[in-house]
């Protein structure tokens, strides 16, 4: 669901002016958040207003009339700032389709990895941000850099400004880049960034272009083989039943099959649609997407691949973010977090971390008791913890994992290629038998005066 800004007015005990933003999914969810607030800093609400996308028209100082968009709370707004460069406006009025689109991953990897290339060649991110907003195609992802600059030139905290728009870059993008304007290495920060990113994007695709071909053959072909069944073969070995002929085993199963299909398809159909209706709408609840996480890496032959996905990205976040200081459960939680996985994210937080932070277990002890992380990360990191090099360990294990699981996805998609061609040549070799059963069966001619 997409996420908007809102911005509330009010007054403190005091009665000082308090003005702030929150974003929420729509306005009821936004008046809740702001009612928390000021019941935690004692102040009272009195206008709260959505940030919206305004169409004007203007004209220019040499006579040009001109069409644009731009974000703002009221109408006023956009009026002002468009007097104040000068400009005569000639009207503005509040976009009817203000429909918020998020840009692609592809988009958001190219927009960290340009910046990093230019931060590398020691370009002030202002400048970098102008140059990008000039190049960009996705709309959605030039209004968030326009967004992000303007808050920058206000004087907004890095660390807010890019959390405020965590909706489009991403929780932990969002935190990755904040850290790093912050930061005294802007450009190696961006640099790991970029390298997660395309890394993340790079297997995504992969994964989706390996199994794409494999499922449509296979929903094609299981499209067929009931079509096969339900229509083929009754509409010709139908026609021995009208001479009380004896079928073979497999045709009389497919009669029976159709039959059942003629009476009931309905039923199937309308089952099929409320059980796949049902179960995503589970899995996009917290509680599914927990369970599925959980018991996704512990299936057979894809569930160590994407078992070794995530902690690859943990222990590339982790060696990033570490700091050998000994406080690092905010670490912990965000290379957790970074993985996507809720049941590792869970099991991190829930476990790892309150070890680290109440009893003052090691590091070590406190991963193994999450039980999510394999013999191997435990040892490397055990490793690390004895030699003082932690950052090193884990960010070995994530340049291992990254070459383990590219070969093993390769691996992986040939057998799914050779478990679709067997399930493949399974139903072809039914329909084989059962159309040799059809085409061998040889009425008598007593059958046929019987039935006359």
């Amino acid at each position: 669901m997409p996420v908007r800004e809102y911005r509330f007015s009010g007054v403190n005990t005091i009665g000082e002016p308090v003005r702030g933003t929150v974003f929420a999914p729509s306005k009821r969810a936004a008046n809740r958040r702001i009612d928390d607030l000021s019941e935690k800093h004692k102040f009272r609400p009195d206008t709260v207003e959505q940030r919206r996308t305004y169409r004007y028209k203007v004209r220019t100082a040499a006579g040009a009339v001109v069409k644009g968009e731009q974000k703002a709370y009221t109408p006023q707004e956009v009026h002002a700032a468009l007097e104040r460069m000068g400009l005569e406006v000639l009207k503005v009025q509040k976009k009817l389709l203000d429909v918020q689109m998020k840009p692609s991953s592809t988009d958001i990897v190219l927009f960290v990895r340009l910046a990093a290339n230019m931060l590398k060649r020691q370009l002030p991110f202002d400048e970098v941000l102008t140059l990008l907003i000039a190049d960009a195609t996705s709309a959605p992802l030039r209004q968030m850099m326009r967004d992000l600059q303007a808050d920058l030139k206000s004087g907004m905290n890095a660390q807010n400004a890019f959390m405020k728009h965590q909706h489009v870059l991403g929780k932990f993008t969002a935190y990755m880049l904040g850290l790093a304007a912050s930061s005294g290495n802007m450009a190696g920060m961006f640099e790991a960034t970029a390298k997660y990113l395309e890394r993340k994007d790079e297997f995504k695709k992969n994964v989706r272009s390996a199994l794409i071909t494999p499922t449509l053959t296979l929903l094609a072909t299981i499209a067929a083989f009931v079509w096969y069944i339900w229509y083929i073969i009754p509409s010709y070995a139908g026609l021995f039943v009208n001479y009380n002929i004896e079928l073979p085993p497999l045709t009389s199963a497919s009669l029976a099959f159709a039959g059942w299909m003629d009476q009931y398809w309905m039923w199937v159909v309308g089952v099929f649609v409320v059980a796949t209706g049902a179960f995503i709408a589970w899995s996009q609840t917290t509680k599914g997407k927990f369970l599925i996480h959980k018991y996704m890496i512990q299936l057979p032959f894809i569930g160590p691949l994407l078992h070794k996905l995530n902690l690859e990205v943990f222990c590339r976040v982790f060696g990033v973010l570490y700091t050998g200081a000994g406080e690092n459960q905010e670490v912990m939680k965000i290379a957790a977090e970074a993985t996507g996985n809720t049941y590792i994210e869970h099991q991190v937080k829930t476990v790892t971390v309150p070890l680290m932070m109440a009893r003052g277990t090691d590091l070590i002890a406190a991963m193994e008791a999450a039980e999510v992380f394999t013999p191997m990360v435990l040892a490397r990191f055990r490793t690390g913890a004895e030699t003082g090099s932690v950052r090193e360990s884990a960010n070995e294990m994530g340049e291992f994992y990254e070459k383990e699981t590219t070969l093993k996805l390769e691996a992986t998609v040939e057998g799914i290629k050779t478990a679709t061609a067997v399930v493949i040549s399974i139903m072809v070799a039914i329909l084989t038998i059962v159309s040799a059963e059809s085409a061998l069966i040889q009425p008598t001619t007593s059958d046929i005066m019987f039935k006359n």
